[in-house]
């Protein structure tokens, strides 16, 4: 039982950052301005990945749903360095049972309160975990070189952005950009050059084998140039997946502590050194 928990919330602390932090992209696209309604689209989404990049860190609000598990999450991240995050989650059909659930993330590593015992914390080392699956390989990947500037800079890089109008997010009048591209684009536009070829060639199956074809991602961009909400829908044979995430508070003092060693299990030890994939 103790050893299926901690899976669990190995799978669940990945699905959480699914939706900030599996959007990485290249810039790209078409590098003209003005002209067609997708050049204009490429040079606002341009100037908004470039702003938004600047800023290093900002409030989050999101909520994910995978096949009949709808996780929330409520903190602040920094990516100044890497990506650093401390956040409260809160889970409906899924881990924790609805009850709130503290979570730090580093650039090494995410540690997850599980309240297990005299040591509350579980430590999942991103370097065990990507030995054992390509999800983990990405999340990895992910943490140490994305930021919400690179989610534009996928919807960007896909060439095919569109601009559907102006509406309100939350008090702020925004500018709406949506973009759809299939699961090839999708994984490839996903890493950075620091993913290595074996691993991208295991998400790209996993993917397939799950029935994921195509993704759907849409920008909302404030009157700043700064990403205000950013939602993602993708069918496949797992029921889906579904993430809406707003960004606020840009510039915002972010403290992750790691916690102390007396309070932490490492996850790798804990299950005899595996780790589900």
């Amino acid at each position: 039982m103790r050893t299926a928990r901690i899976t669990a919330a190995a799978a669940a602390g990945v699905v959480m950052l699914a939706g900030l932090t599996a959007c990485g992209g290249k810039d790209g696209g078409n590098k003209a301005g003005g002209g067609s309604p997708v050049q204009a689209a490429a040079a606002a989404l341009r100037t908004a990945s470039e702003k938004t990049g600047s800023e290093k860190s900002a409030k989050v609000e999101s909520t994910t749903k995978t096949g009949q598990t709808t996780q929330s999450m409520k903190g602040a991240m920094d990516w100044s360095q890497g990506m650093r995050m401390n956040v409260e989650t809160t889970g409906q059909g899924g881990l924790g049972g609805g009850k709130p659930m503290k979570a730090l993330y580093t650039p090494e590593a995410m540690y997850l309160n599980l309240g297990l015992g005299g040591k509350p914390w579980m430590k999942y080392d991103y370097n065990a975990m990507a030995k054992k699956s390509p999800v983990f390989a990405l999340l990895k990947d992910q943490m140490q070189n994305n930021n919400p500037s690179r989610s534009v800079g996928l919807v960007l890089a896909t060439g095919k952005a569109e601009k559907v109008g102006t509406e309100d997010v939350r008090g702020v009048k925004a500018t709406h950009y949506t973009a759809t591209f299939d699961v090839a684009e999708l994984t490839r536009m996903q890493a950075s050059k620091d993913f290595s070829e074996k691993d991208m060639k295991s998400m790209e199956e996993s993917l397939r084998k799950s029935g994921t074809k195509n993704e759907t991602i849409d920008l909302w961009i404030g009157p700043d140039d700064l990403l205000v909400k950013k939602t993602e829908k993708m069918q496949n044979n797992q029921g889906g997946f579904e993430s809406t995430v707003f960004y606020s508070d840009y510039g915002t003092k972010v403290s992750v502590e790691e916690p102390p060693a007396s309070q932490v299990t490492d996850a790798a030890g804990a299950m005899g050194g595996g780790l589900a994939g």
